[in-house]
């Protein structure tokens, strides 16, 4: 795939469904609660819901799904939750990496692995390696990832491989090295839960992003929910920089049209 360069550098026309969705899967937890079942049962049920809306938005027909899974932050939560998220994060890759490559869907993981045993990397990049030809949708999951540390980490390697630009390099030069540089800027930003911050996700790339943001917990959010929240996208001007009387004369890209969905998901 070639390069994407950032949303202010290079501006599409008006585009009735996002190419992108990025989303904070937030509320396992307070699921659970509200039904008087451990967290654990809460994040079980989290992984029903991701593979409701990755059907739903090949339904849709965009491109780039990209769930942020685990943050670099959620280290701090109790020892006990942290260890069975890490379980159930293999135990998915194991179970579902086949089903995804069945269906067209090319999956990716971005994030610093370091933190994670040789046993779950050696999953993911099987996984990687397994669906990379795949092109029905681009399925991205951000665990051990901060917004942050992508910005540093893609100064690093900006440093290491181009150290003569360091003094006076562009955003095109810097981008080629971030996680997601191979996909586009996400056009629409999801998170579920209630909660109205971005944290510490995609920082760099959800500058012109539409923001959504549902009271709706993660496990019921649905094929439904995703639709509210794209017609809401559809809803907005997105002028980057520019005036409403430009928009008009701009060409409407319509993207995919809705297709079937096959029935293994």
């Amino acid at each position: 795939m070639p390069q994407s360069l950032s949303s202010t550098a290079e501006i599409s026309g008006k585009s009735i469904i996002p190419r992108h969705i990025a989303i904070v899967m937030d509320g396992n937890g307070r699921w659970a609660k509200k039904r008087f079942l451990p967290r654990v049962t809460g994040h079980r049920k989290g992984v029903e819901a991701v593979r409701s809306i990755i059907k739903a938005c090949i339904e849709q027909g965009v491109e780039f799904l990209t769930l942020f899974a685990f943050s670099s932050e959620n280290w701090r939560r109790p020892e006990e939750e942290v260890t069975f998220l890490l379980q159930l994060f293999v135990n998915t890759l194991e179970h579902e990496v086949t089903k995804l490559n069945e269906n067209g869907i090319c999956f990716k993981v971005i994030g610093d692995l370091s933190k994670f045993d040789a046993r779950t990397v050696t999953f993911i990049r099987q996984g990687e390696e397994l669906t990379a030809n795949n092109n029905r949708l681009i399925f991205t999951v951000a665990a051990n990832y901060g917004g942050r540390w992508d910005i540093m980490q893609a100064i690093q390697k900006l440093m290491i491989h181009s150290p003569g630009l360091m003094e006076n390099f562009e955003e095109a030069d810097l981008a080629k090295y971030f996680a997601m540089s191979y996909a586009p800027d996400p056009d629409l930003f999801i998170r579920t839960g209630g909660e109205c911050r971005i944290s510490n996700f995609l920082l760099w790339q959800l500058a012109y992003a539409e923001l959504y943001f549902t009271d709706t917990l993660w496990p019921d959010f649905d094929a439904q929910a995703l639709d509210l929240a794209i017609k809401s996208y559809q809803q907005r001007e997105r002028r980057f920089g520019r005036i409403s009387e430009q928009l008009q004369n701009m060409p409407v890209e319509k993207g995919m049209t809705k297709i079937a969905a096959k029935k293994k998901f």
